[in-house]
């Protein structure tokens, strides 16, 4: 490595640590110019951390000799000197996804991902309901809002609130000028998810779509469900004017129509209280303890709780099975709900194994993921 890399590395580096382990060194080589870098046509040796076998290519997390990890990624250098520790890269080749239309008619459901920035990873599901047309806008849609926002604001949760609450409009301007009244009834669940530097972890949500996180086999909640059952939520319909009733099955929905409190569309219960505003949740990976992210939709969490969820996923060889497994297993269970699953796999994919995953095929719906 050159001085000038060096000295850029240090320049870049996030850590005032890694700013004195790089100037160091600098100096060293300036000092002695036997410690300059070899040419390519001579034998490499290396000390550094990041090239320990002196092969030219990225450390793999492997490489770290921390488990028998299954998902074989490079380490992102300038974000692992940033923040002063090994970060692998996350790689949409190897991100799971699955869609499927259940006992339905029509598949209401929608999810994204794509490579937003340099820096951020894009992760979406929509469950629409109503009709597919606000799903299908936000899906359209929904990733160049956020891209423009991200141009101007660096805090993550507030790029993802603006978006949510933009998109609602533009949707609204949108679905006024088609002459079909009805599709001002269509609206849709929105769950979000931005990872930048492969580290850190941004999501938003409105409805009952959801996002997990896998840290030490355990299944983490990043999002809570926007639903009447919650008092906050409650209390937030009923002082906007609206009401919540209950039908035959004691699931309570708003103005006796809509099973959420908060939702992109929905054009005619604005007035009720229902609001396409986020809540949003920021996290650090720990990659040496986090697994994966998991997006779904209700067509899965009503019939499985994250546990459980969890649970199938460390099974898996990698996550292209984990969905198509849990995709079967909801089936099985008797789904009749689109479902629609993302797994985005982390640096301690395959460190932890659930020992022994039994799921009873009696088990009833109040006790599923939807109450959970």
């Amino acid at each position: 490595m050159s001085v000038a890399m060096l000295v850029r590395l240090a320049t870049h580096g996030g850590s005032r640590m890694c700013h004195r382990v790089v100037l160091k060194t600098a100096r060293a080589v300036q000092d002695d110019p036997r410690r300059m870098v070899h040419s390519p046509s001579e034998a490499r040796s290396s000390n550094s951390r990041f090239d320990p076998d002196s092969s030219g290519r990225p450390t793999t997390w492997d490489s770290f000799g921390i488990w028998d990890n299954r998902i074989d990624e490079p380490i992102l250098l300038p974000p692992s000197i940033r923040y002063g520790k090994p970060i692998p890269k996350v790689s949409l080749s190897k991100v799971g996804y699955a869609s499927q239309i259940g006992q339905r008619k029509e598949n209401e459901d929608r999810y994204q991902l794509s490579q937003l920035t340099n820096s951020i990873l894009y992760f979406a599901v929509f469950d629409g309901h109503g009709g597919a047309e606000a799903a299908d806008f936000c899906h359209r849609y929904m990733e160049q809002h956020i891209k423009d926002l991200v141009a101007e604001e660096d805090n993550l949760e507030l790029v993802l609130t603006k978006a949510f609450l933009n998109i609602d409009k533009a949707l609204a301007r949108h679905l006024h000028i088609t002459v079909d009244a009805s599709v001002l009834s269509s609206g849709t669940t929105a769950t979000v998810a931005l990872l930048r530097d492969g580290i850190e972890l941004v999501v938003a949500s409105v409805g009952d779509s959801r996002a997990m996180l896998c840290r030490k086999s355990k299944a983490v909640k990043l999002t809570m469900d926007h639903t009447p059952e919650r008092k906050d939520e409650k209390e937030r319909i009923r002082k906007s004017g609206g009401y919540v009733t209950w039908n035959s099955l004691g699931q309570p929905h708003v103005n006796g129509r809509l099973a959420m409190t908060r939702s992109i569309g929905d054009f005619d219960l604005k007035n009720a209280g229902v609001i396409a505003e986020p809540e949003t949740k920021r996290i650090t990976l720990h990659h040496v303890h986090d697994s994966f992210l998991a997006l779904t939709t209700d067509g899965i969490n009503f019939i499985m709780n994250s546990q459980e969820i969890c649970d199938v996923i460390n099974q898996c060889h990698d996550p292209k099975e984990a969905v198509q497994r849990l995709s079967e297993q909801v089936l099985q269970y008797g789904a009749e709900d689109n479902s629609t699953i993302i797994v985005v796999p982390f640096g301690a994919w395959g460190k932890e194994k659930s020992s022994d995953v039994r799921f009873s095929f009696s088990r009833s719906f109040v006790s599923s993921g939807r109450w959970a």
